[in-house]
């Protein structure tokens, strides 16, 4: 993963939104489609946007697919350590790393880039030439929110200040009914004493004073003489009369008020009930909706990496081996229609002389000891052989294989029995081990090449098989070594072989792209000849093949045991049926080689 500024200056001057100008850049491995699985892609992040190249050197030539980070869903997958997902909206990349410490520098880089994309940082606000937006937004926002507050209460809580509001009434009003009191009780002692007053002049009348008078009182102040007609008139308000009025009234408005509180309470009770109601409601849709997205965006990324084989696979078994039947099918009539304009090659078989030696290459040692463990144990009688269990026979071919599980991979055993007639052994082992006429009957191979030549009975092949989906890609290397076994009964046959096992070689390394398989399979031959009648020439009428077929193979990855045992037991007899009869086609009208 490398680094690189667009920003001048020392490492001091460079303050923390330059993060957005720098460019990474690096290799990724990024999940194409379920036919080409894992591709290597050169990746850049820069300025918030994250991008792709089909390679470091095709830069110039335009980025494949980019994606804005700034909504951008970093996801670190669960069970495998080196992968990546990030979604925006309904475009997913699912990515994967070199090795966990990688993958972890990558999305500290890209949270980074997210947290300062955007205009909600203040070193974004900085970028954009305006400071002032953060106070103004400050401001803004706290308006809002006090607005927000003001006209967010509930109601119970404003029945809690009207409460308070009642509280407070009640108090005033009492104070106000003791004033009115007091202001009652001294209106009634000026009456009395106006009473008294006139009650005097009755009793010694005086010469009449002229208007504007007054008397004095005891405290010296004067008084203005009331006429003596109705003072009561005169003065206009009934201060107790009053008083008790507004009692009675503020005492209705009090009792009606805390009416309207509980109407209002109630009334809070009952849209409360259906405020719950609605909320059930919107949970249910709220669920709903989840589901049916999830369901879209199974459609829509059906085929992606978390549909792969594997214990976490989000596909069920049933639908795995239906998924795996459909795409045998169509390679099936694919291969029907490719056998139509075949080109057939021209290969000679050399003679059996060449493939009688040992060999002196550095595999030799581990070559002879796999020829002589499958002439020990390959040709053995599986009649007496419990644990092998018949699961085909078609006329001569019978197909055994014997289960056995490590660690939840499959690795049954599978050995078949043939006998062909119209070919000699030689023949069927060259074929089968000829890389010149590999493609012409091997269909499930997409690409192969020879990696070594070790000598003239023995190369080191490395080939990619065809994917199957929902399985991922499979590759293999091996040694393919072709032997001619003497018999030492002059009476038995002679035995040829091929012998394919797993090598390592440095050429050929592990990629992400594949998962590596481990093979070791053998083709063993025998030649049955039959007397011709008379003084005929033996012809190919003559000739029967017994052919014995083993196979011991590690998928290298989890796949459902009842898929891969269906898909064996489909694909081997098919495989043994379409290679011989391209066998006899080759061979037919030409001479017999032994």
């Amino acid at each position: 993963m490398s680094e690189k500024s667009s920003s001048s200056g020392s490492d001091e001057d460079v303050d923390p939104e330059s993060a957005q100008h720098v460019e990474l850049g690096g290799v990724l491995s990024k999940w194409t489609n379920y036919i080409h699985g894992w591709q290597d892609r050169w990746v850049v992040l820069k300025n918030n946007t994250l991008s792709y190249y089909k390679s470091e050197d095709e830069r110039e030539y335009g980025c494949r697919g980019s994606l804005c980070l700034r909504k951008a869903v970093i996801t670190p997958h669960e069970f495998d350590e080196c992968r990546i997902d990030i979604s925006v909206n309904d475009s997913v990349w699912y990515l994967r790393a070199e090795d966990p410490e990688h993958r972890l520098q990558w999305i500290e880089s890209i949270e980074l880039h997210k947290a300062e994309s955007g205009y909600g940082s203040e070193t974004s606000l900085r970028r954009h030439g305006s400071m002032l937006s953060l106070t103004s937004a400050a401001s803004a926002l706290s308006a809002t929110s006090t607005s927000s507050f003001k006209k967010g209460h509930r109601l119970r809580e404003k029945l809690a200040e009207m409460e308070t509001f009642r509280d407070i009434l009640c108090r005033q009003v009492d104070t106000l009914q003791k004033y009115f009191d007091s202001c009652a009780d001294v209106v009634s002692k000026d009456e009395f004493q106006r009473d008294r007053v006139e009650e005097d002049e009755e009793d010694f009348p005086t010469t009449a004073r002229p208007e504007g008078e007054h008397n004095h009182n005891n405290n010296g102040s004067k008084e203005k003489l009331f006429s003596p007609a109705s003072p009561k008139t005169m003065n206009g308000i009934d201060f107790k009369g009053e008083a008790i009025t507004f009692k009675a009234t503020t005492a209705g408005i009090l009792s009606t008020l805390s009416h309207c509180i509980e109407l209002m309470v109630k009334r809070e009770d009952s849209w409360q009930k259906r405020v719950d109601k609605e909320l059930e409601k919107r949970r249910r849709v709220e669920d709903a909706y989840k589901s049916a997205m999830n369901e879209l965006k199974k459609k829509s990324h059906y085929g992606g990496p978390d549909y792969e084989e594997g214990p976490n696979s989000l596909i069920n078994e049933d639908e795995f081996f239906d998924a795996v039947e459909a795409a045998l099918d169509r390679q099936d009539k694919i291969e029907e229609q490719s056998e139509k304009v075949r080109i057939p090659r021209l290969t000679p078989v050399p003679p059996g002389d060449v493939y009688s030696s040992i060999g002196t290459h550095r595999f030799a040692a581990k070559v002879e000891e796999m020829v002589q463990n499958h002439m020990t144990y390959s040709l053995q009688d599986v009649g007496g052989d419990a644990n092998w269990q018949l699961v085909i026979e078609e006329g001569e071919m019978k197909v055994y294989r014997r289960e056995v599980e490590e660690n939840g991979i499959v690795l049954d055993p599978l050995k078949a029995t043939h006998a062909v007639k119209g070919v000699t052994g030689h023949e069927l082992c060259h074929y089968f081990w000829d890389t010149a006429v590999r493609m012409d009957w091997e269909t499930t191979i997409e690409n192969f090449n020879v990696v070594e030549t070790l000598s003239d009975n023995a190369v080191i092949v490395y080939q990619t098989h065809k994917r199957v989906w929902p399985a991922s890609q499979r590759d293999v290397l091996y040694l393919s070594a072709i032997r001619k076994i003497l018999a030492t009964n002059e009476n038995d046959p002679d035995t040829w072989l091929v012998c394919n096992f797993s090598v390592d070689h440095d050429n050929a390394l592990p990629t992400n792209r594949c998962v590596r398989a481990k093979i070791n399979v053998a083709m063993i031959c025998q030649t049955l000849v039959s007397p011709p009648e008379g003084d005929k020439e033996i012809s190919r009428d003559n000739i029967l093949c017994k052919i014995t077929y083993v196979a011991n193979v590690n998928p290298g990855g989890w796949a459902p045991a009842t898929v891969l045992r269906a898909v064996a037991k489909r694909e081997y007899p098919k495989f043994l049926k379409r290679f011989t009869s391209f066998v006899q086609e080759k061979t037919a009208g030409k001479p017999i080689l032994f």
